[in-house]
Order: C-alpha cells, then sequence, then structure tokens
C-alpha cells in the first residue's frame, strides 16, 4: 500500500523494569475487574475494542501525576513517555482479554451442549456422542452451579468462593483450551514479527489509534505535558464531551436535568421499498472519541468508510427497484456474527483478494525472511521485531503444525484442520491491518472464517466431528474481532523504539497474556458461580452460542446448499476489491481505498459511519482551507475530544462501581 508518514515525534526514552511491573499489575486489575464491571454491573466497558477505556483512563492518570510531579520537583520525572507507553500498551492487550476478546463468552460456548440441549433441538443425538473426551465439560451438577449460581456465595467473600467452585470439573477442559489459545496467541505473534518490518518500515503505515498515546508520551518525555494538556485547542475539545456526558450522565440518576440524544432514528425518513430502502434501519450516533479518531485518520481512508457503506446501502435499493429480492435462505448455513443477507457474502472475496495483495506487496520482504530462515543468515539492519526473525518462521511453521496437531488429536480431518487454521489466520491479518491502519477503535466482522470454506468448498466440507470442533475454536478466538490480541501486539511494536530492551519488553508480553488468561478464567468463574450466568443478563453471549451449535447441528444432519447467489456475490466481491487494489496502486488521483469496501458491510461501520464523515469532512475543510499549520493546531481540539470522552467514560465507571448502576458513554 502507499507510504503514509506519521506526524507523531517519536519517543525514545529509557524503559525500566518498573514499567512492565506496573502495566502487568493494571492488566492483571482489569481482567480481574472487568466481568463484574461489565456484565454484573452493566457498567461502561472497562475493557472493550481496540482502544479500551481503562487502559488509557490509567494512562491519563499516570501521565498527569508524572507531570504534577515535574513541575513540583523541578523536572524530575517519575515515568519516562517510553515506560507510560510501555504501561499503556500492556494493559491494552490485557483488557483484550477479560471480556469480548475471549472471557466473555468462553464459558457458555464450551457448556452450551449440556446446558441447552433439549428434546426438540437434537443436540443429544448427533453432538453430544461426538465430544471428544477432556474438550468439554461434562458435570452436569457443576454446570448446573454455573448457571444457577451456587446457594449462599453471594453473603461468603470472593475469596471464599475460589475454595467451593468444582474445580476437579473444569481441570482437563481449562487445560485443554488452554493449550489451543497458547498456541495460536504465539502463532499470531510469530506471524506479527515477521511482517512488522513490512508495515511499518517499507509501507510506512500510519496508525491513528497510537496517535494521542504516542503525543502525549513525547510531551511528557519533552518536560512539555502542562503545556500540552494546557492547550486552548485541547481545553475546548475536551469541554464538549464532558458537558455532554455530564448531563446525560446526571440524567441517569436525576431525570429532571435536561438530556442531550447521541443517537438518532433516521430511518424513518426513508421508505421500505424504492432506491433507499437499505436506510430504513439507519441511525446516527454521536461519539465526540471517533469523531477525533476519523479526523487523525489519513482522508482517503474515512471518506472511503462513510461513502462505501452508504453505497452498500444503495446497493440493497437498487436490488430492490431490479426486482431482486433474495431470500435469507440463499445463505445457508453461516457463522457470521452480524451477516444476514446473501449480498453481504461479497466480504469473503474481498477479504481473500486483500490478503493476497498484502502477500503480494510483501513478496521480497517474505522470500529475504524465507532465505534468511533456512540459510540461518542474520538480518543486516535492526528493526522494529521482537525476535529475530528466524526464530519467528520457524516458529510460525512449527505452531501451525502443533495447532493442526491439536485439531487432528481431537478427530478433525487433517485437511479440514489445515485450511481451517489457515483462513483463521488469513482473515485475522486483514482485520488487524483494517483496524490498525483504519483507525477503527471499534470493528465486527461480517462473515466468520468457516463461511468462507463453506461458500467455496460446500456444507458437506464440515460433516460430524469436523463440524463441531471447527465451530466451537472459532467462536473462541476467531469471530467477534470487537476485541483481537494481534492489533494490540502490532501497536505494541510500533510503539516499541530501538533503545529499548526488547528482552525486556518481549517477555513482559507473554507474560501479560498468560496471567491476563489465567486471571479472565478465574473472574469469571468466580462471578458465574456467585449469581450465576442465568442472573447475569448474558443474553448475547448465549444466544450467539447456542446459534453456532444449531449451525453444527444443521450441517450434521441435512445441511442446505448455499445457493447460487452466494457464490457469485463473493466473485463480486473478489472483483471490486482486485479494481480497488490495482487502482489504488496505480493511480494517485484515485480518491478510495481497499479498507473501506471491508467494513462496508460491518456492524460496527452501522455505528461509526456518521463520525467518520464527520471527522473527515472537518479534516478536509481543514486542509481546504488552513493547510498543514491550521491541521497542527487543530489536531488538538479532536484531540481533545478523545480525553474528554474517554475521560468522562472512566469517571462514570468508578461512579457506577460504587452505585451499581453507570452510564455507558462508549459503544459496549
Amino acid at each position: 500500500m502507499k507510504n503514509e508518514q506519521s506526524s507523531v515525534p517519536e519517543v525514545g526514552n529509557r524503559v525500566r523494569l518498573r514499567a512492565p511491573i506496573i502495566g502487568l499489575l493494571f492488566a492483571m486489575g482489569i481482567c480481574l475487574l472487568t466481568p463484574y464491571n461489565n456484565i454484573y454491573l452493566q457498567a461502561t466497558p472497562l475493557g472493550g475494542g481496540h482502544f479500551p477505556l481503562a487502559p488509557f483512563f490509567l494512562f491519563l492518570g499516570l501521565s498527569g501525576l508524572t507531570i504534577l510531579l515535574q513541575v513540583i520537583r523541578g523536572g524530575a520525572t517519575l515515568l519516562s513517555g517510553g515506560e507510560l507507553l510501555t504501561i499503556w500498551i500492556q494493559a491494552v492487550i490485557g483488557s483484550g482479554i477479560a471480556y469480548t476478546g475471549f472471557a466473555r463468552t468462553f464459558l457458555i460456548n464450551i457448556t452450551t451442549p449440556l446446558h441447552f440441549a433439549g428434546t426438540e433441538s437434537r443436540w443429544q443425538e448427533n453432538i453430544d456422542p461426538l465430544i471428544p473426551a477432556g474438550l468439554l465439560p461434562t458435570d452436569k451438577g457443576a454446570i448446573e452451579l454455573l448457571y444457577n449460581g451456587i446457594p449462599g456465595a453471594r453473603e461468603d467473600s470472593w475469596l471464599s468462593m475460589l475454595g467451593q467452585i468444582p474445580w476437579q470439573a473444569w481441570l482437563q477442559p481449562l487445560f485443554s483450551w488452554s493449550v489451543y489459545i497458547l498456541l495460536a496467541y504465539l502463532v499470531m505473534i510469530f506471524l506479527l514479527n515477521i511482517i512488522v518490518r513490512q508495515w511499518i518500515f517499507y509501507e510506512r503505515m500510519n496508525f491513528p489509534l497510537l496517535k494521542v498515546p504516542r503525543m502525549i508520551a513525547h510531551a511528557v518525555s519533552e518536560g512539555e505535558g502542562l503545556a500540552f494538556f494546557t492547550n486552548r485547542f485541547l481545553l475546548m475539545g475536551v469541554l464538549l464531551p464532558v458537558i455532554l456526558h455530564l448531563l446525560n450522565g446526571l440524567n441517569l440518576y436525576y431525570p429532571s436535568v435536561p438530556q442531550m440524544p447521541t443517537l438518532l432514528l433516521a430511518g424513518p425518513y426513508f421508505g421500505q421499498t424504492g432506491i433507499f430502502s437499505g436506510f430504513h434501519k439507519l441511525k446516527l450516533y454521536f461519539f465526540p472519541a471517533f469523531i477525533g479518531f476519523a479526523f487523525l485518520t489519513s482522508r482517503q481512508i474515512s471518506f472511503s468508510f462513510w461513502f462505501f457503506f452508504l453505497g452498500g446501502g444503495l446497493f440493497y435499493g437498487l436490488l430492490s427497484l431490479l426486482g431482486y429480492s433474495l431470500p435469507a435462505s440463499e445463505l445457508g448455513v453461516t457463522f457470521g456474527p452480524t451477516i444476514t443477507r446473501p449480498e453481504e457474502m461479497q466480504m469473503l472475496g474481498a477479504y481473500g483478494v486483500f490478503f493476497f495483495s498484502l502477500v503480494w506487496l510483501a513478496r521480497y520482504h517474505l522470500l529475504d525472511v524465507t532465505r534468511r530462515s533456512i540459510l540461518w543468515q542474520k538480518a543486516d539492519s535492526p528493526g522494529p521485531e521482537w525476535l529475530d526473525v528466524r526464530i519467528s518462521f520457524w516458529g510460525a511453521i512449527i505452531g501451525t503444525i502443533a495447532l493442526v496437531c491439536w485439531y487432528v488429536y481431537y478427530g478433525t480431518a487433517p485437511l479440514v484442520a489445515v485450511l481451517l487454521v489457515f483462513s483463521f489466520f488469513m482473515i485475522t491479518i486483514v482485520a488487524t491491518r483494517v483496524i490498525c491502519q483504519g483507525g477503527l477503535a471499534y470493528f465486527t466482522l461480517t462473515a466468520a472464517p468457516m463461511d468462507g470454506l463453506i461458500a467455496f468448498l460446500g456444507p458437506k466440507f464440515f460433516t460430524g466431528i469436523n463440524a463441531l470442533i471447527a465451530g466451537i475454536s472459532q467462536k473462541v478466538l476467531f469471530v467477534d474481532l470487537r476485541e483481537s490480541l494481534m492489533p494490540s501486539l502490532l501497536q505494541a511494536a510500533r510503539v516499541q523504539r530501538s533503545n529499548w530492551p526488547r528482552g525486556l519488553l518481549f517477555s513482559s508480553i507473554l507474560l501479560t497474556i498468560v496471567l491476563s488468561l489465567f486471571t479472565s478464567c478465574l473472574a469469571m468463574l468466580t462471578l458465574c458461580y456467585r449469581f450465576g450466568i442465568r442472573e447475569l443478563q448474558q443474553d448475547w453471549a448465549a444466544t450467539t452460542s447456542i446459534a453456532v451449535y444449531e449451525n453444527i447441528s444443521r450441517l450434521m444432519n441435512t445441511p442446505p446448499e448455499t445457493g447460487s447467489w452466494v457464490f457469485g456475490f463473493t466473485m463480486m466481491g473478489a472483483v471490486v476489491m482486485l479494481l480497488l487494489v490495482v487502482c489504488y496502486q496505480r493511480l494517485h488521483w484515485w480518491p478510495l481505498h481497499p479498507l473501506g469496501y471491508l467494513t462496508v458491510y460491518s456492524s460496527a461501520m452501522r455505528i461509526l459511519w456518521l463520525s467518520f464523515f464527520l471527522g473527515w469532512l472537518c479534516n478536509a475543510l481543514c486542509m481546504r482551507y488552513g493547510g498543514v499549520r491550521l491541521f497542527k493546531k487543530l489536531q488538538f481540539f479532536f484531540i481533545g475530544l478523545i480525553i474528554g470522552d474517554f475521560s468522562m467514560g472512566g469517571i462514570w465507571a468508578i461512579i457506577g462501581l460504587f452505585t451499581r448502576m453507570s452510564y455507558q458513554v462508549l459503544p459496549n
């Protein structure tokens, strides 16, 4: 892809041992607190998305404390800018595991077959006999207590709860899935370590989500933190979300306080037939922070996001106008989190073509890595990698083989296992590029990796145990990418500098991943056995998990054939993406970025499209009439929107911990 220079100054201060320790403690604290806050209190999510609230709120607090000490003690620094970034990125990694990235659905996912099986579902006939020993919990008493809660547990302390959990029922399933999850995370790390030089050094990829933390860290390092936070444009930007969320938050507790709506329903203004029928459910969300991210994103990308979203709505209307009303039954069996119509299967072809375009752009780098790994030759110059690429090359191969062996051990056919693992990481790599380069703090997939294999190879490719293991494992890590480890790892690689201790940073990231995984499981088990899943209002997690097993059951019985329209739309998506990639690379005046097409049917864009439109419009007007000089001043206003939004989110989250009801600032 085209080079995108970043105007953010680098942070080069040293990183001492204190930073990884603090970051690890913050990550574990977020993992412990997130299930209680997000699920039980239903408060503003502490860990959610790819720019989570709790890590940035803590980052702001530590930055403010460091600046205060600099002022009081005449320049003495508690934490350097590099240390602040290290703490923040570790907390981001932990928060990505604490909720939707893993813990939110994991326990429900692996207990659904036994708890929700009924006589009408036929799961006991075609699913239960195929469950491999040790993969899922089988103790019905332990599972019932998980959903109903241990009697009298609410009066006990949280620590005493640990002794009441029936650990014997969980040890083997947790061990089996820990092996799978840690292998998948290791492969992600190795793959990222291979491609990070290509994306950061050669393609000069921009990272909009990193701009605010890096600017704050640089200001702290240069002793300019006070000047940064007292910038008049920044203060004006902070003021807007503070007033908005102060009024709306108070309205929750005191209804007499006036409220400022952040959601408008535009759908009623469009008919359900005609060219604009695709907009009859259109909603207008107002999130100041996401407007700020959109302003900091490349204009071409932010324009493409809202342009393709509106274009996708018009495409629905055009098909309706031409008399094509395609039933949802054409989809056959699908595992996509938001896919509802055959037209949305364009994304399967688009993702595939975009992935291979990334491989094509990186072909010389990948060939060089392969040659050096086979001949065991060291790289000529240091890069952004944590590890020697030779270790990553062989580690990725061995880790992938180990994952395939895990699938085969539990009964999956070798060919199915190989294609499944490939599709999982292909989709994850593309989603990582979309999230990090597009500045998408909130992102969802349209179609799942298994949907692509079913579309091309037919539903009979997944039969029996193949469908069962594939569906469960996909739900664990690779279908809901609102929180995912790989984008956080890429951002971690981008913020580190050559003079930082890479061995220490890499070790701290590995330790953060392992302990966050352990802490999240512990927190969720304790919460569920204390209150019971039934009372925790886990409707979304239960519904999506049940849907996975319903689809598995359909694949095992008489799976409906995928309609011809699905294959046609898949090929259409591939052709459109190929044209976009070629035009983007060859025509300097081309206004559309391929990333925009990848999000056209994402549920995230239904929430964020207006924010990207407003951010793009402000950016375009700023550059048109004020140029770079005005942009450097005005960017502080939009940074203020981000800081104000997240600061108010953190404040209301803290209030919610004590009042047991909380005003939600950010999308869940």
